[in-house]
């Protein structure tokens, strides 16, 4: 399922980037008293109420500042307007209506998305009672809220996912037995050459310029009765890369395409190796839970001896710890050398992300394990596991109850995750786990 999208725009200085850090739970943006700090879009997932959605912080928009940096934040800011599903318009209270408020509030009436008016640095009650003003942008009722001091953000959120399309809460329920997978990396690693050799057509453009994919592609398959739906994506560069506003536009399409699908193939350059971006653009897809294989292309241009796969394959576990449990495939698109093996491990990992294990085989084999390696002792307590469930699949998560969740050390649940998937396997896919205490609701 593809996460609504809220875009947060606003003139300079009125605490857009504040908002963002508090909702995403983490300081993403710098956060200044100058204006214009942020310079380019952030992506973050927030949730609320059960509500997962994707925010874009944005630049201050300075409509009749003709300055080449005021244009670009300009023009980011009105392809995120594009994107979103949802526009939370941010003025501040103390300021009163500016002409740049009511510049930006008339950009935000022609694009026709559903707006909220948040009206931030309400921190006393005169400035609460400013916020009636706002009610002459024409964008709609406005709600104050205090960045600073945590003040009526939950009606806020409220108000914002009450505004999300019901296609978007619904899902992709209409094919559900078809296996959605989204081809991603770096620009020009060959993603569009592997795309039109699993689907048999000239689909994508390809071309030896990097970045030619701008748009995500859609592609129903079926071999050998399973559906698949390949989505191709645009290459994902560095920010200091990244100069287009379209390019940077094709980066959130991206990440929607990898929110969207089921399996991630990751596709590296094998002459190239592993690079930071690479690990961003790979731990987004580890994050959102989804299950990933690791393909290494132009492996015809990589010189090789006999045991070049099991050296690359080392390398590749000691750059991307995190996915120890991926499997590796070595293909050339040009050559076509194994590519016809994807179809059979993209449906292996699909089936393993969307495992279920049976509640008493599953304590049985935890039970087994705190045998074999009994949890350790904290400050005169013992860690006991009471018992465990599996609450969800895509990916396999499950609840662990214990005693004093606060001394369930790191390590122990890494020994207990490598014990499930000696038992299981689920290959290809991270597992969550969470913790809670005996008197926690399950």
């Amino acid at each position: 399922m593809a996460k609504p999208i809220v875009a947060i725009v606003g003139r300079p200085n009125v605490g857009k980037s504040t908002l963002f850090n508090i909702f995403a739970n983490s300081r993403i943006s710098i956060v200044e008293d100058t204006p214009g700090v942020t310079r380019d879009r952030l992506y973050a997932t927030a949730e609320w109420l059960d509500h997962e959605f994707m925010m874009v912080d944005t630049g201050g928009i300075e409509i009749m500042n003709a300055d080449a940096i005021a244009v670009s934040i300009r023009q980011q800011a009105q392809i995120a307007i594009k994107e979103a599903d949802v526009i939370l318009f941010v003025c501040d209270a103390r300021a009163g209506i500016t002409t740049e408020d009511a510049d930006v509030a008339r950009l935000l009436r022609q694009s026709k998305k559903p707006i909220v008016l948040a009206v931030n640095k309400a921190d006393s009650p005169k400035q609460e009672m400013n916020i009636f003003e706002f009610y002459n942008l024409g964008i709609g009722d406005p709600i104050a809220v205090s960045a600073s001091n945590h003040l009526g953000l939950g009606d806020l959120l409220d108000a914002v996912v009450a505004k999300f399309p019901s296609d978007k809460m619904a899902g992709d329920l209409e094919e559900e037995d078809e296996i959605k997978v989204a081809l991603i990396g770096r620009p020009n690693v060959g993603k569009s050459s592997i795309f039109n050799a699993l689907v048999g057509e000239e689909r994508s453009i390809v071309s030896d310029i990097a970045g030619t994919t701008r748009d995500a592609i859609d592609t129903p398959v079926v071999r050998n009765g399973q559906k698949y739906l390949f989505i191709d994506t645009a290459g994902m560069r560095r920010k200091a890369k990244v100069d287009e506003p379209i390019e940077k536009y094709s980066v959130m399409r991206s990440l929607r395409a990898v929110d969207r699908s089921d399996v991630v193939l990751m596709v590296f350059d094998a002459v190239e190796g592993v690079t930071e971006q690479d690990k961003r653009i790979v731990g987004y897809a580890h994050e959102a839970g989804k299950a990933v294989i690791l393909v290494v292309n132009k492996w015809d241009l990589y010189e090789k001896d006999n045991s070049s796969t099991l050296r690359y394959t080392e390398t590749l576990r000691k750059e991307l710890v995190f996915l120890q449990y991926a499997p590796v495939v070595f293909v050339s698109a040009v050559t076509k050398q194994r590519i016809h093996r994807l179809p059979e491990v993209i449906s292996y990992v699909a089936e393993q992300n969307a495992m279920r294990i049976a509640t008493s085989i599953l304590n049985q084999v935890i039970e087994d394990a705190v045998a074999i390696n009994p949890p350790p002792t904290e400050k005169g307590k013992r860690l006991k596991i009471l018992y465990v469930t599996q609450v969800k699949i895509k990916p396999p998560t499950f609840v662990i109850f214990v005693n004093e969740p606060e001394i369930m050390h790191f390590s122990y649940q890494r020994y207990l995750e490598n014990k499930l998937r000696e038992a299981f396997g689920f290959e290809g896919t991270p597992i969550q786990m969470i913790i809670r205490g005996k008197n926690e609701d399950e």
